[in-house]
């Protein structure tokens, strides 16, 4: 490939679903259709995706995630020793929850042969001078944080008495899957992750001190809230870099950071600044994608910690909201951005993607792709 990620007009990922498709896994999942019929489905809905995006302009593709019916589950599930299991209740967002459903161990965590591989072999058909296929996946934190929620704790506890090898199976897993798409031709690898979003705010600060003891020797202990913080971005720090050791040069790595993304609804708020030294100046990424798009991202400030070299796609365009931004205001938030880093690693894109759980948005197709056109018209008159 010529050209390599981040771009200047970028986007997060997952797409609106085509009605066709929604239909094809209602019936897929009554038992209607085989998974051959479902797949042939979702390889004409991928295609129609790719040819939309190609004839934008976009110099990235992705196959929109309608593969999965979660941003981070579907990977999750397909590793070895894991399984999907129904739970009590559902992520909690500001105004709803979400589907009550997880990833549970089965047994020790694995990574061969990962389904994901193969869909992006799909993908790579598509691959053409100047157009990048990426994959995205949730970072290896976000699946520990899987592993952890009350609902799973014990049967991971049990499973991995000893929490250090927990860590390093995921990191084996992710090194796995990361070397075998890599094989398939993966030159632009994005993990998504939740858990700096979800640290940023206040509320999640304040039970820090609450949470269980990381030891996992099953108590709990009342620890001081800023330690037990500093803990739990550390083994995120920690888990990430292992995951990501040893990739090859040519394989660009970045992370979209959101606080929560279900039928236009969220479920954190607070700025950057008390997770930005550990993420912005020691994650072992080439760029960060960050939403910016309201007021609950906070400011620019904490972009001073970024480390030297790394970019920064700012996520100043809602992919939950119909309305359009103006151009004049976007541009004016870029050249406040660049008062902490350069505009030569600046970039721009919708804040998330448009369905990170294939319900979707509350945006129609044409608004989605209204805002994919901002983002490229306001890219051409910054840059």
């Amino acid at each position: 490939m010529s050209i390599q990620a981040p771009f200047r007009a970028d986007v997060v990922g997952s797409y609106l679903r085509p009605d066709y498709l929604h239909q094809a896994r209602r019936e897929f999942f009554a038992g209607k259709l085989s998974q051959e019929g479902l797949t042939a489905v979702e390889d004409t809905a991928i295609t129609e995706l790719v040819e939309k995006q190609k004839a934008l302009g976009l110099s990235v593709i992705t196959d929109g995630e309608f593969r999965r019916s979660w941003w981070h589950l579907d990977f999750m599930w397909g590793l070895g020793g894991v399984e999907k299991v129904s739970i009590g209740e559902g992520y909690k967002f500001a105004n709803m929850n979400a589907r009550a459903e997880s990833a549970a161990l089965t047994g020790k965590i694995t990574g061969h042969d990962h389904p994901f591989i193969e869909h992006f072999k799909f993908l790579q058909r598509f691959a053409e001078e100047g157009i990048v296929p990426r994959l995205t996946i949730p970072a290896p934190a976000q699946f520990l944080k899987e592993l952890e929620r009350e609902p799973n704790l014990a049967q991971t506890r049990a499973i991995y008495p000893d929490r250090e090898a927990l860590l390093a199976d995921i990191v084996d897993a992710y090194q796995t899957v990361i070397q075998e798409v890599y094989a398939a031709g993966c030159r632009n690898l994005q993990l998504d992750d939740c858990t700096w979003g979800m640290l940023t705010d206040p509320k999640f600060q304040k039970t820090a001190g609450q949470l269980v003891d990381s030891c996992g020797c099953g108590d709990d202990h009342q620890v001081d809230t800023h330690a037990k913080l500093n803990e739990i971005l550390n083994t995120h720090l920690r888990i990430n870099n292992a995951a990501l050791a040893g990739c090859p040069d040519d394989l660009v790595l970045t992370t979209h950071v959101c606080r929560g993304n279900f039928r236009s609804t969220w479920a954190a708020s607070g700025g950057y600044e008390s997770v930005a030294e550990v993420l912005f100046g020691q994650l072992n990424v080439d760029a960060f994608y960050l939403e910016f798009d309201t007021e609950r991202a906070g400011d620019f400030t904490p972009l001073r910690h970024l480390a030297e070299g790394k970019k920064v796609v700012l996520g100043l365009v809602s992919s939950k909201v119909p309305e359009l931004e103006a151009i004049d205001d976007v541009i004016e938030r870029i050249k406040e951005a660049s008062q902490y880093v350069p505009l030569e690693n600046l970039y721009l894109s919708t804040q998330c993607g448009f369905a990170s759980t294939e319900e979707g948005n509350d945006v129609t197709q044409a608004q989605q792709w209204a805002k994919i056109k901002l983002v490229q018209e306001v890219a051409k008159r910054v840059w």
